[in-house]
């Protein structure tokens, strides 16, 4: 995930940005941040859902086989 220095900069900015606006520069720092937030969230949200299994109220396994291959794939 991203430090907490990143975070509390994506923070002052968006506050910033709704207060008085933000220069050119500051947008373009906004964009890279927040790009870089949304990839570790993204990953890190994948790898979760690589450890879910998917179990119906009688206790079958229906996990979707798109992600059953997805774990098999990091088992190997």
């Amino acid at each position: 995930m991203l430090s907490k220095e990143k975070i509390d900069r994506i923070n002052a900015l968006s506050r910033k940005s709704k207060s008085e606006g933000l220069t050119e520069k500051e947008l373009l720092e906004q964009k890279r941040l927040r790009e870089e937030y949304l990839r570790a969230f993204r990953g890190s949200m994948k790898n979760t859902l690589k450890s879910v299994t998917v179990v119906d109220p009688e206790g079958n396994d229906v996990t979707p086989q798109k992600l059953k291959n997805e774990k098999n794939k990091r088992l190997h």
